[in-house]
């Protein structure tokens, strides 16, 4: 650590950034300005390409290229993604290409025929070996206290035993990060940065509902759980093996533990669908185990250097420095 307020890891040497902190890419929510302002804040932003059209995923990726002259990145969900998608994304030359949930191995070849970096995102041993024989640059370790979909094997467990596995190649945290002592205790975990989502809902920039801000910030971390609910009710044909950590409802109690009976129930499909176009609050809000720490709307640029000093502030008090 040198410098004041910056902390030097391989991640931050490697894309030429200031901090060791990316934007998960959270699609349909981390949209171009959002990876901008967390690219200028000094951190790596990554648009979130999830399962979006074409269209939507161009126009944000052309707003975050115009809005930044720092490295970005894209993300994508490589079970329903294919790699025209990826190869039409590379001609925006984005630094680097995240993939998580599911088989990496045909989305590879046009990442790394750009020269981009590739980031593999996931979430138990198996995949970390699938990732390092692919060559990943950097894997990101994502425990179950994640926002959205994810694994079973928590964060302070899992993230040791990638870097182990791992190593040489650097390994980034994610879940259940969402202030500056996570992020240090990633690096102590022997990450060399976090990834976070569900702290950079709570942004101007994010394009999610005012209404699920709300309840990320009023809710807390007992309010959450990993379930299958919200995929089968909105008929999204998500790979079971990742469930969804989202806000618990009334809806979403009903059934959880009985996806299977859901799944056949066509009606109760519908009711929530109906329920959810007519704006009632039982839309899916994906979000972590650490909303606890989330308790104010913060510009994505600002909380970036916020986190990165309060990172260092929780590093030299963990080592005895006050």
């Amino acid at each position: 650590m040198m410098g004041g307020m910056t902390l030097h890891t391989a991640f931050t040497e490697f894309f030429s950034v200031e901090h060791p902190i990316v934007l998960a890419p959270m699609g349909g929510a981390s949209g171009g300005a959002l990876a901008a302002a967390v690219s200028n804040g000094g951190g790596l932003g990554l648009v979130g390409g999830g399962r979006s059209d074409w269209n939507w995923i161009e126009h944000e990726l052309e707003i975050v290229a115009n809005a930044t002259e720092k490295p970005w990145g894209v993300g994508f969900q490589s079970w329903s993604t294919g790699p025209a998608t990826v190869e039409r994304a590379m001609e925006r030359r984005p630094a680097a290409v995240m993939l998580s949930f599911g088989d990496p191995v045909p989305l590879v070849e046009p990442v790394r025929r750009a020269g981009a970096a590739l980031i593999i995102q996931v979430v138990d041993l198996e995949e970390a070996r699938q990732a390092l024989d692919v060559g990943a640059d950097l894997i990101v370790a994502q425990g179950t206290e994640a926002g959205g979909h994810g694994g079973r094997r928590s964060t302070l467990a899992f993230v040791p035993a990638v870097v182990d596995l791992a190593a040489p190649t650097p390994v980034l945290a994610a879940g259940g990060i969402a202030d500056g002592r996570g992020v240090a205790a990633a690096l102590a975990l022997g990450a060399v940065g976090a990834l976070m989502g569900t702290r950079f809902l709570v942004t101007p920039e994010a394009l999610i509902d005012p209404s699920a801000m709300k309840a990320i910030i009023e809710a807390g971390g007992e309010d959450t759980y990993r379930s299958r609910v919200s995929d089968i009710a909105r008929g999204a044909p998500w790979p079971a093996r990742y469930g969804a950590r989202t806000i618990r409802n009334d809806f979403f109690d009903r059934w959880r533990g009985r996806e299977d009976e859901l799944a056949t129930n066509a009606t109760a499909r519908q009711q929530y669908q109906d329920a959810v176009a007519r704006g009632e609050p039982l839309e899916t809000v994906w979000a972590s185990e650490a909303i606890d720490l989330i308790t104010a709307m913060t510009p994505a640029a600002d909380l970036v250097a916020a986190l990165a000093a309060d990172a260092e502030t929780a590093l030299a008090r963990a080592a005895g420095h006050p």
